[in-house]
């Protein structure tokens, strides 16, 4: 099928969740054409509120909607790790008209090495299967795909001062954290189709990594409560994400770049 690229391409959103629903509304406001999947039958009606065309999609299942995937660029943002289910969405975007794929991954894939950990590091964990779910994206040649490895998703809804209410302990508590505020990981997506960095892989994460210790004590003190339970003793490994590349590459500017600086008082 004859691939189109546009100056306004065509968008099919995979998962409507957290981060897919927002995505949609970000894209419809710049002017774009968005499909956006739901596993949901309820759910269609508040996507068309939205300005997208709702699409009931479930990779888990044998059938996709081919109608879905007739648009120019699939941003798959869905936490399945289906390996078949993958794989049969990978063979049916060759036979469509996407051209790029965007595919939606974590830093969870590397391995905890008590350093920093860049993309053209091999610090990956060959047995993470969603390392493996992204190589198979990367391997089809029919398309052209980015791996954006988001950190810890925070902001809104995923309040951070929330995670470890009624006596939740911190585990590692003097470990860094790694993570990234929902409004980067929609400007780092917009910045990646705006400038058609294909074919790379890029890590999305805030400049700076302080304790659990010290950003969880932070977080629950803006909810106006005492500080969380921390488990002390023995510190397993650990990892700090670089976002290096991505601020190179595309110039990108991290709206929070500081994650103690965050005011965490947005509704939505």
């Amino acid at each position: 099928m004859i691939k189109n690229n546009s100056s306004m391409p065509r968008l099919s959103i995979l998962g409507s969740g957290w981060l897919g629903s927002p995505l949609a509304q970000h894209f419809i406001a710049q002017g774009h054409q968005v499909k956006l999947s739901t596993r949901q039958a309820e759910k269609c009606e508040s996507i068309k509120q939205l300005g997208a065309q709702p699409y009931l999609v479930d990779i888990d299942t044998p059938i996709l909607p081919p109608d879905f995937f007739d648009s120019d660029i699939l941003i798959c943002n869905i936490t399945s790790k289906n390996q078949a289910g993958y794989a049969a969405l990978i063979t049916q975007l060759a036979q469509s008209s996407i051209a790029q794929v965007l595919f939606i991954s974590s830093s969870s894939v590397y391995r905890n090495t008590n350093a920093l950990v860049a993309e053209d590091a091999g610090a990956e964990d060959p047995d993470s299967v969603l390392y493996q779910i992204e190589q198979a994206f990367q391997a089809c040649p029919d398309f052209k795909t980015t791996v954006l490895r988001l950190s810890g998703l925070i902001g809104y809804r995923r309040h951070p001062g929330r995670f470890f209410a009624n006596g939740k302990v911190v585990a590692q508590p003097d470990a860094p954290v790694n993570l990234i505020h929902r409004d980067d990981c929609i400007g780092l997506i917009s910045q990646i189709i705006e400038q058609a960095a294909w074919g790379e892989v890029f890590n999305g994460c805030s400049d700076t990594h302080p304790t659990k210790r010290d950003f969880y004590s932070y977080t629950r003190s803006l909810l106006g409560e005492s500080a969380p339970t921390f488990a002390d003793g023995a510190q397993n490994q650990t990892k700090i994400v670089s976002n290096a590349k991505i601020k190179q590459n595309l110039g990108y500017q991290f709206i929070y770049p500081d994650v103690m600086k965050i005011p965490f008082n947005e509704i939505g």
